[in-house]
């Protein structure tokens, strides 16, 4: 084979290589239904990338900011994706001929003996030198498209993980929020808990009194004291619960919670954003563990085609450009090329290669499941959050009523037992309302904060696709 013959059947191999087409996956055989259950039209616009800035928290905005920039599980995510566009490069190399560029000297002496017949040097000339240099190229022939479909199961793979590290930021962006509204409630609970132990503590002092001058019973002194020491219990409990909640909000900023400041901002001032759902069939696109799910897919697609690829002759075709010379100013002085081209093709690996083809199908079919699970899986975590937001906002029309009508109904036994037109145990009771229907309200309003959160992240938190 002449010169002008190999770069033509080089040429010939290079546009094969590069006319391959990407793999495309296997639909997912599910049908998206046509609107969310239960759930009237949300004409409110789609969450954006930016969803957090709609709750009016400048200090939620600013520990948002913070994970972004200091979480270890994110920076962990983007060293992934670096990762991920090495092996892109790794796999994509093959595509192109590998040239080497080698330069090389030895220096070779006799010590005894008259030499060889393989040897330069003999009894009269004992030492010989050479130098050499070499241009050598390689290329195996992509005829099959295996080596064409490892790059792109290696660019599928590469957009997994950008995808993965979308749904790292997602879920460490929505447990910052959460961390901090919850926070927000308990403190809020550990507020109500001090209100009615002081509540408490002065129908203690009244009821002391009473005692005291004999129109209280030695029964209704312990009663109101047992209330008391129950109201007193609830601060160190929510003080306990809001600490807690304070170290896994430092955790996800990625520092220790001494470094936390102090959270000065109420639950009260923060309003729940309206948010438009979309459609069912819009989710697809929207969240990136459904497209993490697709890429691994369609990457176990041409995962197949390498596997299959395998199985066939494989053609490598070589060339060598060199020269040598026993000194060096004349190692350019006596040039010379080889040419190779060989042929490969499997006879018997007992069943090896048939083995990795139906692994790579079975992988397939795996991620197969695992994307229709994903699918639906992200189908019931818009239902749950839109269930949740629905049912909450109907409890909460009660709820504030129960308290407002629990605040009347303790004032008016207190104002009454003072007068001593009311036993004592009409003022416990409506106390022991009071209290339930306040933490129930505090309660309520983080349900309907975190719902929000809930549903900005089952919608993918305004990310999309990229076209």
């Amino acid at each position: 084979m002449n010169l002008p013959s190999r770069l033509s059947v080089l040429s010939i191999s290079l546009f094969l290589a590069a006319c391959s087409t990407n793999t495309a996956p296997p639909a997912s055989g599910l049908q998206a239904p046509e609107a969310w259950q239960g759930h009237g039209p949300f004409a409110q616009p789609l969450p954006q990338p930016d969803w957090w800035q709609q709750f009016s928290s400048a200090p939620l905005n600013q520990l948002i900011a913070q994970a972004q920039r200091n979480s270890f599980d994110l920076a962990a995510a983007a060293a992934r994706v670096r990762q991920a566009q090495a092996s892109a490069v790794i796999a994509g190399a093959p595509l192109l001929p590998e040239v080497k560029f080698g330069l090389d000297g030895s220096r070779k002496h006799l010590l005894h003996g008259n030499g060889f017949d393989q040897s330069d040097d003999s009894n009269s000339e004992r030492t010989t030198t050479t130098f050499g240099t070499r241009l050598s190229a390689s290329y195996e022939v992509d005829f099959w498209g295996g080596k064409a479909a490892a790059r792109d199961s290696a660019l599928f793979d590469l957009d997994a993980s950008r995808y993965d590290r979308q749904t790292v930021e997602l879920t460490l962006l929505s447990g910052v929020a959460n961390s901090y509204l919850q926070s927000l409630a308990l403190a809020e609970q550990v507020r109500i808990a001090r209100l009615n132990l002081a509540n408490a503590q002065d129908v203690l002092r009244l009821v002391q009194t009473r005692y005291d001058s004999g129109s209280a019973t030695a029964l209704e002194l312990a009663q109101q004291r047992s209330l008391v020491a129950g109201q007193a219990r609830q601060v160190p409990l929510f003080e306990q619960q809001l600490q807690e909640a304070r170290i896994t909000l430092a955790t996800l900023l990625g520092e220790p919670v001494q470094r936390l400041a102090p959270f000065e901002e109420s639950i009260d001032v923060i309003r729940w954003p309206e948010i438009g759902s979309g459609l069912p069939s819009e989710l697809l696109s929207r969240r990136p563990d459904i497209a993490a799910a697709e890429a691994r897919l369609a990457a176990a697609q041409a995962n197949i085609q390498v596997a299959r690829a395998a199985m066939l002759p494989s053609l490598t075709l070589g060339a060598d450009l060199g020269s040598g010379a026993d000194t060096f100013a004349r190692i350019l002085r006596s040039p010379y090329y080889t040419l190779t081209a060989g042929l490969a093709a499997p006879i018997f690996n007992n069943g090896r290669l048939r083995a990795e083809r139906d692994k790579t199908q079975a992988r397939q079919e795996e991620l197969l499941q695992d994307y229709r699970t994903s699918i639906v899986a992200g189908f019931a975590d818009v239902e749950k959050a839109l269930n949740a937001i629905s049912g909450v906002d109907d409890q909460r029309q009660w709820q504030d009523q129960e308290v407002e009508q629990a605040r009347i109904a303790f004032a008016l036994s207190e104002s009454r037992y003072r007068a001593g037109a009311e036993t004592l145990l009409t003022v416990l009771e409506t106390q022991r309302t009071l209290y339930q229907a306040q933490d129930q309200q505090a309660q309520l309003r983080l349900a309907r904060l975190q719902g929000s959160v809930a549903l900005y992240k089952a919608l993918g938190g305004g990310w999309q696709v990229p076209r």
